[in-house]
């Protein structure tokens, strides 16, 4: 495995189409295109990497998937009143949708419905408190207390705030929010902000690989037809309105970030985390899809059959 992992960090680092890094956030736009980071984590308890797997980057929307899972242990199904699970086939910071369907968004991972996600775990708490059970939450999952907040990043997404703020705004007239929105706001941008290694990000991963359970500590996060529905939402809506080519080129669950990472289970097997800032022109890691079609063909891991 650790071959294979070899194998595509030489074939990434010769590819010379990288994509476009993300400048709508300007803190962002500073990363090198030229880096890149392949981490496996498996359900045995083995660790491979290959690239810069210890850089640590801005997950972005990757840590959507965490603050569903946090969401979901507090609420239940009744998450599902005011988010819905359907792929949106419109881009992440899309208003469109909520002006039809009555401020519910379609799902979890586009900006409407994580900043629905939020308000939901904040549950009258201040945003401080909030952000500290979710980074308490990530350090757990990655058996890791080093992971932080990038200020930095998240002092930038606050300054340019307008579109989200809008999505935000329309949903809290729609009744859809409870909170103050600026205090919303302010939580998800953090969360978004959350920076994380290819090692680190694996590993947080490995719960939804092994039917909800956290390895190596043996302790259940989720329940198994949790962990399913988690990775189903993964399947269908991970990667915006390009979730449907990557079910089809890679086949397994994945979430993906602006800030050019992709985190994708393999149930049963592992967890794969990849980072490459530069983006195709749906928002996610060009040669990180592009690692992870490899990593997949090679290996014959796919949720439809090998």
């Amino acid at each position: 495995m650790q071959d294979l992992l070899n194998e595509i960090a030489r074939a990434m680092a010769a590819e010379t189409e990288r994509g476009k890094v993300a400048d709508y956030i300007p803190e962002l736009a500073h990363a090198d295109p030229q880096k890149f980071a392949i981490s496996l984590a498996t359900v045995e308890g083995a660790r491979y990497s290959a690239g810069c797997a210890t850089t640590p980057f801005s997950i972005q929307s990757i840590s959507k998937v965490f603050t569903l899972t946090i969401a979901l242990g507090k609420m239940g199904d009744a998450l599902w009143s005011n988010v819905g699970r359907e792929p949106s086939g419109d881009p992440f910071n899309s208003i469109v949708q909520l002006e039809h369907e009555g401020g519910k968004p379609r799902n979890p991972f586009i900006n409407a419905g994580a900043i629905a996600v939020v308000d939901a775990i904040m549950m009258g708490h201040e945003p401080k408190e909030t952000l500290a059970e979710l980074l308490s939450f990530v350090r757990y999952i990655a058996d890791d207390d080093s992971i932080c907040f990038d200020h930095t990043v998240a002092a930038s997404e606050m300054a340019h705030r307008d579109r989200n703020a809008s999505l935000a705004h329309f949903m809290k007239a729609f009744g859809r929010l409870r909170h103050d929105v600026d205090k919303v706001l302010g939580t998800y941008f953090h969360q978004c902000a959350i920076a994380m290694s290819c090692q680190q990000l694996a590993h947080a991963g490995l719960f939804l690989a092994s039917d909800g359970v956290n390895q190596p500590s043996n302790i259940r996060v989720v329940s198994p037809q949790r962990a399913r529905r988690i990775n189903s939402l993964m399947m269908m809506c991970g990667h915006y309105d390009a979730s449907g080519e990557f079910a089809f080129r890679v086949g397994l669950p994945g979430k993906s970030g602006v800030g050019g990472g992709i985190l994708a289970i393999a149930p049963g097997q592992g967890a794969i985390a990849v980072w490459s800032p530069g983006l195709d022109e749906y928002g996610n890691s060009l040669l990180g899809t592009r690692a992870l079609e490899m990593f997949a063909q090679r290996t014959g891991w796919s949720v439809f059959g090998h």
